[in-house]
């Protein structure tokens, strides 16, 4: 069986296939996401910025907590940025999606780690080894919006409570099915640290 991921890069909240609304395949090599402040060179169809620029365009450390308002693809074979416009905190519902071409024997669950070992917590958005104080909230919205004000979980690794069921806990797939979610990203206000971080999302499921 395949596993494709694809991003809702336009601003209207409909599913995967409805006409007229840009989703796009990501390519999981090559492919990554960004999550940022934006600046006038940080932004929609822009060009992949440059460490530098992206530096500029940081989420800055306040007072009180911070949430990122912009979330981007950055697509390596259009060397462009595409914006995911309702990533975030609005009650939207269809914005990430696992596409799943064939039934799997166990319910895929989304998880962030640190690196590609997929051991440990240790980045500073992902808690600093404390999935509790992680800056990552998801929600699965396969079966519904997330609604008004939404909280979700804060993940971080594979503890329970703190990765997604991406089918809202019914289960394995009897079939080929595509799955929803949505995360917002929050800074806490006067956290200690600053970084460039690279945490990594892991879909685990099993098959017969």
């Amino acid at each position: 069986m395949a596993l494709t991921i694809h991003v809702n890069t336009d601003t209207q909240d409909f599913p995967r296939n409805t006409s007229g609304v840009s989703w796009t395949e990501m390519n999981l090599t090559n492919d990554k996401l960004i999550f940022s402040a934006g600046s006038d060179t940080v932004i929609d169809q822009a060009d992949i910025p440059t460490p530098q620029e992206l530096n500029s365009a940081a989420l800055l450390i306040t007072t009180v907590d911070v949430e990122c308002p912009h979330f981007f693809l950055a697509d390596a074979s259009a060397n462009i940025l595409d914006e995911i416009h309702n990533a975030g905190t609005g009650n939207k519902r269809y914005v990430f999606c696992a596409e799943f071409d064939a039934a799997t024997a166990s319910e895929p669950i989304l998880e962030i780690w640190d690196d590609t070992d997929l051991d440990s917590i240790t980045n500073y958005c992902l808690g600093s080894g404390v999935a509790t104080n992680s800056f990552f909230r998801g929600i699965c919205t396969t079966e519904a919006l997330p609604g008004v004000g939404w909280t979700g979980s804060r993940l971080a690794g594979s503890g329970v409570g703190h990765y997604l069921l991406l089918n809202g806990g019914l289960g394995a797939l009897s079939a080929a099915k595509d799955l929803y979610w949505n995360f917002r990203i929050t800074i806490p206000a006067n956290f200690a640290n600053a970084a460039s971080e690279a945490p990594v999302f892991a879909i685990k499921y099993t098959t017969n």
